[in-house]
């Protein structure tokens, strides 16, 4: 049987190094866009923070600067 060549298990493992970097980064932190806004994931997990609104996700919260943000139906009035 032949092994495969060392550029391809090198190549993969360089593929999938970026992958996991790339997604850890979308997912761990709120990061400033163009303009000084910020960039979310558009991922819809509503919450409820101590100023009464109601926010797409944490990372749109932080951008707003609300605090004691909390899952929308999990102790908050919606």
């Amino acid at each position: 049987m032949r092994k495969p060549a060392l550029w391809k298990l090198l190549l993969a493992a360089g593929v999938i190094a970026t992958l996991a970097v790339g997604a850890f980064s979308i997912l761990t932190e709120v990061q400033a866009g163009p303009g000084g806004g910020c960039i979310c994931p558009q991922v819809y997990a509503p919450v409820v923070c101590d100023n009464g609104k109601t926010y797409p996700n944490q990372c749109e919260a932080d951008c707003h600067h609300a605090k004691n943000c909390v899952p929308a139906g999990i102790g908050a009035a919606e």
